[in-house]
């Protein structure tokens, strides 16, 4: 793998990079806003939501999903920028939510880690199902700090880091956006997956904020390739096309009062 190259820093609290319409869009959890990075690094504020944390994706016609767990909702962007109430989730947990993903369809999963994070007592999390018309229902449970997650480009199959079980778990898509099957889809000894995405062979790289790496790995287990960062790796995303970059969103893991130290750093990555 190649260095990397920073494209942005001075970031209070870097998140949930996705790869969208060419540029990399991410939330800025500690300033409150979703930002658009291109490889020149040149970036500007998308969204702004105060809420902490914020993860975000895209529905199939290209409209901003943010959530905001601050509020307890999901948040749509219109074409006229204006964020509108996609769905509540106040009615399911009032404890922090997470992670979004969205498959072809237009059906997001979201997932709570349970529990009030750091100080407050271990509590396992869940995974919800919204449907395009803002429903929710919980579709899986008993999950140790979820975290990451990510979709099969078949769509049938869901891959959720579970951080406090050092693995990535992997769920079946069912056609009525169930979830089911559940199953270890590798184990990640020492490692606490955070943020992840899939490349083109359908392996899942994932970032480890403690190790200071992002981990190239296939279902099973097996390693394929290691990247060192020099600040705790939160999340990653990787470009499309022949030549991609694997995009990292990394901090020091400070208290409130720490200076900004987030960056984005894109490495070029092998394929095969």
């Amino acid at each position: 793998m190649g260095t990397g190259e920073v494209l942005m820093d001075g970031i209070v609290f870097g998140e949930s990079p996705r790869w969208h319409d060419g540029r990399l869009w991410f939330s800025d959890w500690g300033a409150g806003q979703v930002i658009a990075l291109d490889d020149s690094g040149k970036h500007e504020v998308m969204a702004s939501v105060p809420s902490f944390p914020m993860c975000i994706d895209f529905l199939p016609d290209g409209r901003l999903l943010v959530v905001d767990s601050a509020h307890q909702q999901v948040l749509r962007q219109e074409p006229d920028g204006s964020l509108v109430r996609h769905a509540d989730l106040s009615g399911i947990s009032a404890k922090p939510w997470n992670e979004i993903v969205v498959d072809a369809g237009g059906t997001a999963y979201v997932n709570s880690i349970g529990f009030d994070f750091p100080a407050g007592e271990f509590a396992p999390g869940f995974i919800v199902r919204v449907t395009a018309d803002g429903a929710v229902e919980q579709v899986a449970g008993d999950l140790a700090f979820p975290n990451g997650m990510a979709l099969t480009p078949d769509g049938r199959t869901l891959i959720v880091a579970e951080s406090y079980a050092n693995r990535l778990t992997a769920f079946d898509l069912d056609p009525d956006g169930g979830l089911s099957g559940r199953r270890v889809w590798a184990e990640t000894p020492g490692d606490h997956p955070d943020g992840i995405c899939l490349d083109g062979e359908g392996r899942v790289w994932y970032a480890d904020v403690g190790n200071k790496h992002c981990v190239l790995v296939r279902e099973g287990g097996e390693v394929v390739a290691t990247i060192g960062t020099e600040r705790g790796a939160f999340a990653c995303a990787l470009s499309p096309g022949d030549q991609p970059r694997l995009y990292v969103v990394g901090q020091e893991f400070g208290g409130p009062d720490a200076a900004p130290s987030g960056q984005v750093v894109a490495f070029p990555v092998t394929t095969g």
